[in-house]
């Protein structure tokens, strides 16, 4: 078979929970640290562009370099993790691909935690990094064209021994050659250090104020004031909920005060750098937030190098503000207050500005983008991308394949499909969240077959969830596809969405009590134009029953919904519980016609690796299946139903027959043909090929093994079966963890490194490599799901791994 071409169609991967996990370059372009990767995307677009491998641990701080060469089209971006290693990424514009510029290790025992950075030329930039051990260096950044390096310059001295969270640098005005280095440790200090490229960084003075640990800080551009004096700015927050607005100024001749006045500053503590004396003075300290401030950010400068007195500032009270000094006192006031108003909220981490100063944006606590633009009428939320912020352990396309569920041990089962499909500029959004736990999700299963769409779920918990979809959800499918195709589906539907229950385990529905089936769709409609409207809360509540209160306001989506819709109002409703298994459920599998749901559990002896099979018209348990010991690992029907393959940690492959039709409630005709011992280590995944006489198994010994299956004929209760070893594909770098057999025999293998091969399998030939994916492509953790989605136009193979992500794949053959 000729090489394959895989195009990546979609990324997904929820933000860091780290104060600089996010940084917004001049090129409009946001970098962001998504577990040991640093994604790149396009606010414009709303879509992720690439993920960056390189780094072993989880990346904690990401900073645009404000490069000026020549090289048009030229990035540089730093990143920090939590092994203490540092990386210059380069963008190649020729090339059109990022690369690893170079790499330093900053500490052997604390991570990264923070980095600050100026540009001293065009082609050179100095920059400062902090440490969970205390220590603090700067480096000198060579950006040359295909030649970039990093040079340790001094390891600063720190007067105090405490884990460094904070760090900013800047110039000094009127003085090219000197640096002033603020840094903020777990005290409420921020210890100020002078010095340059040549000479050794020493400590100048310390600034007191804060009455709790320091959180953020950041230096402002050069201010020309009124008196003529050029003055820098620093703005720091706290744990205190406060954030102080700093001058430092020279106290030369000069800079001398005109006087006492509203603008005049407290004295503080002054200290000698270059020639001159600098003094540092409190300008103001500004109070509005009501819990931690954990980052500070100064506008961009403007086109013409002018510094806007304008400050954002993030907390865990769920807000940003926008801070600034009135024209006539020059008193700081808050100008701007956006926020998250959802209930699920848990505040924002960080917030940058655009380069522009035109839009601000936050990311949360739970991985999430929010973006506000500056418009006509004010600021307005605008679409970003989201996605995860846990390992996506499962992912699983609807039977038509348009849309594609993913679940993860963030615990959230989310939802994503194409919005405008028959437009050329056509792009996959996250639609729906269906589902918001109290657990870690572990698998999920979509029933497939007749009637409305229904997938049931597994986490940290004994007991299978089975949800359904409201109106709300079938209306935006119709509105997506142009059409009624979803009648079948909404039949005797009444419920418009769900409400999140006060633990946070089931979902409550939200009844559509009196109105009529082709009313649900112009309520909807009604619903989403006026989400903030008071007036209409009254004659949104009386649509609903009164038995549940109506928090949510499930709505159809005109377009792809915002963070704040998306965690409360496209919940699905909980419409049964499956009792039965002894631990966590692990793993779980539909049948292709949707007759029966397979689900198993952690497990440690053979009378709790049982496999449950229930009938899911009404869901009670058929029967169990007893063959393995252990943890049953993944599961799968062939696509005529007629057997289930279970591979488990026990190394060990199982082969049931399975009977559907009118007398499937039998026991009896669901039997084992076959249970063998197939790798010599865990057996992670297994896949049926398109015609069902041969399956796959992957395993921890980095191996995959075909087999065929040979009947040997006899009556349903007498019918045996042989398996048999077919070949063996040769051995892999890393441990096999997930399988995906497509209609076309290309075999999709994924590791435990991240990497993805596609492999052709075709029967009485030898196993070929079709194609190995492109580095940049591939996860930078282990990949835990490989599912396909084929039709005569085109195939995609979607993936999901430990390091946040959900990928799609156009692969054309």
């Amino acid at each position: 078979m000729a090489m394959a071409r895989v195009e990546a169609v979609f990324v997904s991967a929820g933000c860091n929970k780290t104060v600089k996990a996010a940084a917004w370059g001049r090129c409009d372009l946001v970098a962001f640290a998504t577990h040991s990767s640093v994604g790149i995307f396009s606010p414009k677009a709303s879509q992720i562009l690439v993920s960056l491998s390189g780094h072993k641990s989880s990346v904690n701080c990401v900073e645009w370099l404000d490069y000026t060469g020549t090289d048009a089209g030229e990035c540089f971006i730093l990143s920090g993790s939590a092994d203490g290693v540092v990386i210059l990424w380069s963008f190649v514009p020729s090339q059109k691909k990022w690369r690893i510029g170079s790499q330093a290790t900053v500490s052997k025992g604390g991570s990264v935690t923070c980095i600050a950075s100026m540009m001293i030329s065009s082609t050179e930039a100095l920059f400062a990094t902090s440490t969970s051990d205390g220590g603090v260096c700067v480096w000198s950044a060579s950006l040359l064209p295909g030649d970039c390096s990093l040079l340790l310059v001094d390891t600063v001295e720190m007067v105090v021994s405490r884990p460094v969270v904070a760090v900013a640098m800047a110039r000094l005005p009127g003085i090219s050659d000197i640096t002033i280095l603020a840094v903020g440790s777990l005290d409420n200090t921020i210890n100020i250090y002078a010095g340059s490229k040549l000479e050794k960084f020493t400590h100048a003075c310390k600034l007191k104020g804060h009455q709790d640990w320091i959180r953020g800080l950041d230096f402002s551009g050069i201010v020309h004031q009124e008196d003529g004096v050029e003055s820098l700015f620093l703005a720091s927050s706290s744990q205190d909920r406060n954030i102080r607005i700093w001058k430092i100024r020279s106290r030369s001749p000069g800079a001398a005060s005109r006087g006492p006045s509203l603008r005049t500053y407290i004295e503080g503590p002054v200290f000698r750098a270059g020639k001159e004396i600098w003094q540092i003075s409190l300008e103001s300290l500004l109070v509005g937030h009501e819990d931690w401030v954990y980052s500070v950010r100064w506008q961009p400068l403007l086109k013409n190098k002018v510094q806007p007195m304008s400050v954002l500032s993030s907390s865990m009270d769920k807000t940003m503000m926008v801070w600034g000094p009135e024209a006539k006192s020059g008193i700081w006031m808050n100008e701007v207050t956006v926020g998250e108003l959802g209930q699920t909220a848990f505040g924002f981490y960080g917030g940058v500005w655009s380069p522009g100063g035109d839009a601000i944006l936050a990311h949360g606590f739970n991985g999430s983008f929010h973006l506000w633009k500056e418009v006509s009428t004010g600021w307005m939320p605008q679409l970003v991308p989201s996605g995860h912020f846990g390992p996506v352990v499962d992912v699983a396309w609807a039977s038509n394949g348009q849309f594609l569920l993913t679940a993860s041990h963030d615990q959230t089962t989310r939802m994503f499909t194409c919005w405008n499909k028959d437009a050329e500029n056509s792009t996959w959004h996250e639609v729906a969240r269906p589902q918001v736990h109290g657990h870690d999700m572990n698998c999920l299963a979509i029933i497939r077959g007749k009637g409305n769409y229904r997938y049931v779920s597994g986490a940290d918990e004994k007991v299978a969830r089975v949800f359904e979809a409201p109106t709300a959800f079938l209306d935006t499918l119709d509105l997506l596809t142009s059409s009624s195709g979803n009648e079948e589906a909404r039949q005797g539907v009444q419920i418009l969405g769900a409400n999140m229950s006060a633990l946070g385990l089931s979902q409550k529905p939200i009844y559509t009590q009196g109105l009529r089936q082709k009313d649900v769709f112009s309520f909807a409609l009604l619903t989403s134009s006026s989400l903030a409207a008071d007036a209409n809360q009254d004659s949104r509540s009386n649509a609903f029953d009164s038995e549940y209160v109506a928090k949510a306001v499930p709505s159809v989506l005109t377009k792809p919904p915002l963070e704040e819709q998306l965690v409360q109002n496209t919940l699905w409703p909980e419409s049964h519980k499956l009792y039965g298994h002894g631990n966590e459920l692990y793993s779980m599998c539909s049948s292709h016609g949707g007759e029966i749901l397979a689900t198993a559990c952690k497990a440690q002896t053979p009378s709790v690796a049982e496999i449950w099979l229930w009938e899911t018209k009404s869901w009670r348990p058929i029967t169990q299946l007893c063959s393995h010991s252990l943890t049953v690992t993944q599961m799968e029907f062939s696509h005529d139903d007629r057997f289930l393959l279970s591979v488990s940690r026990d190394r060990h492959l199982s082969l049931f027959r399975i009977t559907t039709g009118t007398i499937f409630i039998v026991p009896a005709f669901q039997r084992l043909l076959v249970k063998l011992e197939a790798h010599k280590r865990i057996v992670w995944t297994c896949s049926w090929s398109p015609h069902d006489n041969r399956f796959a198994t992957g395993s921890r010994d980095k191996s995959v093994k075909i087999w065929s299956i040979v009947e040997q004929g006899g009556d349903q209760e007498q019918e045996q079966a042989k398996v048999e070893l077919l070949s063996t594909l040769p051995s892999f770098a890393s441990s096999v963890t997930a399988l995906a057999w497509g209609s076309k025999y290309l075999l999709a293998v994924g590791m435990e490194s991240g990497m993805i091969e596609l492999w052709s399998v075709v029967a009485k030939q030898a196993p070929s490599l079709v194609t190995r994916f492109d580095s940049q492509l591939c996860h930078a953790a282990a990949v835990n799901r490989l599912c396909w989605s084929e039709d005569q136009e085109r195939s995609r193979l979607a993936s999901c791994g430990a390091d946040h992500a959900v990928k799609l794949f156009q692969v054309n053959t």
